[in-house]
């Protein structure tokens, strides 16, 4: 048994780790686009995929799927299993990627959808499957939750050897963050032999969840008040409908005569709005506490105050709209990273206006645009978007709380929490920085029974 990585793990995007089971069976999970510094990354599948009999998908998120088309287009012929609600979002990711990055070529598009619905295999959580294996060892997988976006799981392979010994793996795909909206928390597997984890923040832990709401509520009770706009960076699957949920219960528990209940919330993103018509298709997920708003009749994906933009033309109008007149608005559009999309418009726009205020809620990648306003901003230094030099006169913000993954300690209790600890873990999906103090921490808490090792190309 072997762990190969083909992404992830000289920075957080593209991620793609083989695991060979034997010299005749690999198992891939994950096959991610490259965004930020590594977007320049040559997207063919430059690996040999002779022996990959299957695919699995941890969660739909662009830098862990955005590669299946390549990997179509390189001959890969297996089965790719996902939950049940990444298989129904999977389609749309990759429809939005191919458009965005390879082609509008509707014949294209059709044909490459046709080859990955054919592929999809949907399998509920906590249900064993069979992945297809060659020569004598056996392997069987299982989803798990992970909190992270809807449908995200973490992943448990089991592999038997011709002498009936057993080897348990875990993928963690993308662990979401305690107490976040909607969705539960992760709970640890009973236990794993070799865990493979991400460790986006494994550096760093959020504020908690009443703190950073107070947050939310204070930046933008302060943005508007100026009646300037607050631009919100967001992915458009977890994050936005997220922050859906926090508006909705900051407007609904405003009091009748408060600011909040006049003010706009604008959703410029398709794709946000048919992942959160998903959501809402997908609410048997949902955690307890928003379950019961439901109940009670609130509409916490879908209330009054909120405006959703479908059409080019629609966003272009509401640009113009909002430059000329001082209308307070709260505007959520992608990318999460300001890497494209049309919040990078907004930015153009609005980023030297005073009255502006840039609010990120997640994790920003070495050389992308958000990471540069974010470093930049604070000192009113500039940016260049479309060859143009804009200066920063918005405030800039960042909450880390609103942020869809496990802090430090998130990544710490998924291992702790284990009956049977793993002895040997392989941290990924991270910067050097929070991968070295992962690491360091692991070594700290878990002591010399466990090799810790930091995953590489």
């Amino acid at each position: 048994m072997q762990i190969l990585h083909h992404g992830a793990v000289n920075g957080v995007t593209g991620s793609c780790h083989e695991l060979v089971v034997n010299e005749q069976t690999s198992v891939l999970i994950d096959c991610g686009l490259f965004q930020g510094e590594d977007s320049k990354a040559d997207l063919s599948i430059e690996f040999n995929i002779t022996h990959v009999t299957a695919l699995i998908v941890t969660h739909c998120h662009i830098d862990h799927v955005g590669r299946i088309p390549y990997l179509l287009a390189a001959g890969f012929k297996g089965p790719i299993f996902t939950s049940i609600a990444s298989a129904s979002l999977l389609p749309l990711v990759i429809e939005d990627a191919l458009k965005v990055g390879v082609t509008r070529d509707p014949k294209i598009i059709a044909a490459c959808l046709s080859l990955l619905n054919k592929r999809i295999v949907a399998v509920d959580y906590k249900t064993w499957f069979e992945l297809p294996c060659k020569g004598l060892n056996k392997a069987k997988a299982r989803f798990q939750r992970a909190g992270h976006i809807l449908g995200s799981a973490y992943v448990e392979i089991d592999i038997t050897n011709s002498d009936n010994n057993k080897h348990r793996i875990v993928f963690s795909g993308d662990l979401g963050a305690p107490y976040t909206p909607l969705l539960p928390s992760p709970k640890p597997p009973y236990k794993a032999d070799t865990l493979v984890i991400e460790s986006t923040y494994g550096d760093k832990n959020h504020q908690g969840r009443k703190e950073r709401t107070k947050t939310l509520k204070s930046i933008i009770e302060r943005a508007v008040a100026d009646n300037g706009v607050v631009l919100v960076p967001a992915f458009s699957i977890g994050r936005t409908q997220e922050l859906l949920y926090e508006l909705e219960q900051l407007i609904h528990s405003s009091s009748k005569k408060s600011k909040w209940r006049d003010i706009h919330v604008i959703l410029d993103s398709p794709m946000a709005a048919n992942f959160t018509e998903q959501y809402k298709k997908f609410k048997h997920l949902w955690d307890s506490e928003a379950k019961r708003k439901v109940a009670n009749g609130r509409h916490p994906l879908d209330f009054k105050n909120l405006t959703t933009v479908d059409s080019h033309k629609e966003h272009m109008a509401i640009i113009n709209y909002l430059s000329s007149r001082q209308t307070p608005a709260i505007i959520l559009a992608a990318s999460g990273m300001c890497t494209g999309g049309r919040i990078v418009n907004y930015l153009e726009r609005f980023l030297n206006d005073k009255t502006t205020d840039v609010l990120f809620v997640g994790y920003q990648g070495n050389k992308t645009l958000g990471r540069e306003i974010q470093k930049y901003g604070p000192r009113n230094g500039y940016v260049f978007i479309n060859d143009a030099r804009i200066t920063i006169n918005a405030k800039v913000h960042t909450i880390s709380g609103y942020s869809a993954h496990a802090d430090q300690n998130g990544l710490i209790k998924f291992v702790t929490g284990m009956h049977k600890k793993p002895s040997h873990i392989k941290i990924v999906h991270g910067d050097d920085d929070a991968k070295n103090a992962l690491a360091a921490k692991y070594k700290e808490v878990l002591g010399n029974d466990v090799e810790v090792e930091i995953g590489r190309s």
